[in-house]
């Protein structure tokens, strides 16, 4: 397996050698600097810890500071896991772990929409437009349950808070990698807004 943190930069496209275009995500990724290992005998589990994106001293709290001097690491905004195998504390991982062709699964967190109805959150109807129908054309109505069993099932969809959790999306190609600009291009397109971060790693999918 191979992972490396980045962030969004934005979407553009770019021609295949046939001239088809091919619409990709920038990603700026690394590079990143081995920050731990965890081992089953210590932690109950093996992975190492990446850092990702250089950070005054003052940015940071201190056991955070006193997490990274531990290991000699220099001031890193972010700390991400992976079951990685091969590498050493100090080690960089540089966006070159990747190679065009490769197939990656992106995870980011969605853009948030604050709160919304069921027909936004959901994909539900609206209700009649003719007379008698409002002022509620787009309420949700009935929620179901007779007088028997007098309340609302779990799990019933219902207006609430939309978007802003974790995703990710899986099976992408990587179309470009660039190791001296810090830079990843991706076939299609990944969660979260421009300037979110990103953990992009081998996908579990073998297609």
């Amino acid at each position: 397996m191979k992972a490396i943190v980045g962030k969004k930069v934005g979407m553009t496209q770019m021609f295949d050698p046939e001239g088809k275009v091919i619409p990709i995500t920038v990603i700026r990724a690394g590079p990143c600097v081995v920050t731990q290992l965890k081992t089953a005998d210590k932690d109950g589990y093996d992975a190492v810890q990446l850092g990702f994106e250089d950070v005054p001293e003052r940015k940071l709290t201190k056991p955070r500071m006193g997490h990274l001097k531990k290991n000699g690491i220099r001031p890193l905004r972010y700390l991400r896991e992976f079951p990685l195998t091969g590498l050493s504390v100090g080690d960089e991982v540089k966006a070159d772990v990747f190679a065009p062709g490769d197939r990656v699964d992106v995870t980011g967190t969605g853009k948030g929409k604050g709160y919304a109805g069921t027909i936004k959150r959901w994909g539900q109807s609206r209700g009649p437009e003719s007379h008698g129908g409002g002022p509620v054309h787009r309420h949700q109505g009935s929620m179901g349950a007779n007088s028997d069993p007098s309340r609302v099932f779990p799990g019933k969809r219902m207006p609430g808070h939309l978007g802003a959790r974790q995703v990710t999306v899986q099976n992408l190609d990587i179309v470009y990698s660039d190791a001296e600009r810090g830079v990843l291009a991706v076939r299609g397109a990944v969660p979260g807004p421009r300037g979110s971060l990103v953990c992009v790693k081998t996908t579990v999918k073998n297609a």
